[in-house]
C-alpha cells in the first residue's frame, strides 16, 4: 500500500489503537503545524493575489472577497460536518458518515497515524491540515467564472459543492473504506481530490454561466502581472506544505516530496516558456506563471512516489499539454474559462494522476516495488480519474442548476460592465 492513502487507512478512529504504545515526535508535530500554515498561505494571500492580478482592475476586490469568504465558510463547514463526511468512520465506500459531526469524540488525546507504524500526530492537527485542503479546492473553482457571478451564488454553490462533491471524493480516495482507495489508486497530495475536482467543476460552471460580456471583443488582459507573479510565487512556496506536508512526518518521504516540488515546477516553467517562444516568438510572464502552477498541479499526486528526474519530465509534459488546452482547445470549444482553471488544474491534474502510474515505476526512478506494473497501475489511475470526473461533473451540474433556480448565478449586464468591486462590495481596489 503506497501513497497518501496508506497513512489515512486508520484516520477514522477517534483514538489510534496500537498493539504497542504509540509515540509522538515533536519534530513531526512542528513540521505539520508549519505545513498547515503554508497551505493557508497558498490560499490567502497566494491564490487570492494570483487570481486578483489576472482579472481586470474593476473586479480585483471581488476575487479577493470570494476567496476570503470561501476559506472562512469551508473551515466552519469542515468542523461541523465535513471532517465526519470524509473521515467519520463509516464503512461506506462513498462517505464517512456522521460519526464525527462537530468533531464528536476528538480530544487532545486523540491521535492520527503517520506512515510509520506506531508514530502518531494529534488528530486536531490532522483535522486542521486537511481543513486547508478543503478550503483551497473550491477557491480554485472561482477563477473559471470570475467577473460575472453573484457573490451570494458563489457562497451557496461552494457550501453545497463541498458537501456533495469534495467530501465524498476525499473519502473515496483517502479513507480505508473508500472506493478509489480500495482500487489501489495513488494520490499522494490531492491530484484527484483537489485539482481534477476543481478543474471539472470550473469547466461546468464556465459553460453554464456563459461568457463574459464583451468576450472576444473587449480587452480582458490581466490588470497586474506583478501581483499575479507574487501570488504564483506564494503558491509555489506554500505548495511545499501541501506536498511535503502530506507525508505527515519530517523524514525522507517529506524530503522526496520536497525536491519533486522543486524539480517538476522548474521543468514545467521551462517547457511552457520554450513552447511559447517557439510558437509565438516571445516567452511571457503570464506563460511562466502558468507553467509554474501547472508543474505544481501535475506533481501533486506523484510527489511521494516518483524520482526527481521523473518529476521534471512529468512537469514538462503537463506544461506542453496544458499549453495546448488553454491556447487551442479552449478557443475551438468556445467556452470562457476566465483564468484557465480547467486547462491548468483539470488537465494538469489528469496528466499528473495518470503520469503517477508511469513514473512511480522503479525503472524510471520511482518508489514502486519490484512487482510494480506500469500498465496495471496506470489503468487503475485512469479509472480513478474517470470516477472523479463523472462524480464531479454530474454533481456540479446539478448544483449550479439548483443555485441558478434559487437565487440566480449571474449578475446583470450593467452590473458586470461596471465591475463587481463597486456593485457587489461598494469598494474599489484602486483610487486614482
Amino acid at each position: 500500500m503506497t501513497g497518501l492513502a496508506a497513512l489515512f487507512s486508520a484516520i477514522a478512529l477517534p483514538v489510534l489503537a496500537q498493539t504497542s504504545e504509540p509515540t509522538m515526535d515533536k519534530g513531526d508535530v512542528a513540521w505539520m503545524m508549519v505545513s498547515t500554515l503554508l497551505v493557508l498561505m497558498m490560499i490567502l494571500p497566494g491564490l487570492a493575489l494570483f487570481y486578483g492580478g489576472l482579472v481586470r482592475s474593476k473586479n480585483m476586490l471581488s476575487v479577493l472577497m470570494q476567496i476570503t469568504l470561501i476559506t472562512a465558510m469551508v473551515m466552519v463547514i469542515w468542523v461541523v460536518w465535513g471532517y465526519s463526511m470524509a473521515f467519520g468512520g463509516s464503512t461506506s465506500p462513498y462517505w464517512g458518515g456522521f460519526g464525527k459531526l462537530f468533531l464528536t469524540g476528538v480530544t487532545m488525546d486523540s491521535m492520527s497515524p503517520t506512515f510509520t507504524d506506531g508514530v502518531v500526530i494529534p488528530e486536531f492537527l490532522f483535522i486542521a491540515f486537511q481543513m486547508t485542503f478543503a478550503a483551497i479546492t473550491p477557491a480554485l473553482i472561482v477563477g473559471a467564472f470570475a467577473e460575472r457571478i453573484k457573490f451570494s451564488a458563489v457562497l451557496l454553490f461552494v457550501a453545497l459543492w463541498v458537501t456533495v462533491v469534495y467530501f465524498p471524493i476525499a473519502h473515496m480516495v483517502w479513507d480505508e473504506a473508500g472506493l478509489i482507495f480500495n482500487m489501489g489508486a495513488l494520490d499522494f497530495a490531492g491530484g484527484t481530490v483537489v485539482h481534477i475536482n476543481a478543474g471539472v467543476a470550473a469547466l461546468i460552471g464556465a459553460i453554464m454561466i456563459g461568457k463574459r460580456v464583451g468576450f472576444g471583443k473587449d480587452m480582458m488582459a490581466p490588470h497586474s502581472m506583478t501581483l499575479t507573479l507574487v501570488g504564483a510565487a506564494l503558491l509555489w512556496v506554500g505548495w511545499f506544505g501541501f506536498n511535503a506536508g502530506s507525508n505527515l512526518e519530517a523524514n525522507s518521504g517529506a524530503a522526496l516530496a520536497m525536491i519533486n516540488t522543486f524539480t517538476a515546477t522548474a521543468g514545467a516553467i521551462l517547457a511552457w516558456s520554450l513552447v511559447e517562444s517557439l510558437l509565438r516568438g516571445k516567452a511571457s510572464m503570464l506563460g511562466a506563471a502558468s507553467g509554474m502552477v501547472t508543474g505544481l498541479v501535475a506533481i501533486t499526486p506523484a510527489a511521494g512516489s516518483v524520482g526527481p528526474v521523473g518529476a521534471i519530465v512529468l512537469g514538462a509534459v503537463a506544461a506542453v499539454i496544458c499549453y495546448f488546452f488553454v491556447t487551442t482547445v479552449k478557443n475551438k470549444m468556445g467556452y470562457d474559462d476566465s483564468l484557465d482553471v480547467f486547462g491548468i488544474h483539470g488537465i494538469g491534474g489528469i496528466v499528473g494522476a495518470i503520469g503517477t502510474g508511469i513514473f512511480t515505476a522503479p525503472m524510471l526512478g520511482g518508489t514502486g516495488g519490484s512487482d510494480f506494473s506500469i500498465a496495471g497501475q496506470t489503468w487503475i489511475q485512469i479509472q480513478a480519474v474517470g470516477i472523479t470526473v463523472v462524480w464531479c461533473a454530474v454533481g456540479s451540474f446539478i448544483l449550479f442548476k439548483l443555485v441558478d433556480i434559487l437565487i440566480g448565478l449571474r449578475v446583470d449586464e450593467d452590473t458586470e460592465r461596471q465591475g463587481l468591486d463597486l456593485t457587489s462590495h461598494g469598494e474599489s481596489a484602486y483610487h486614482l
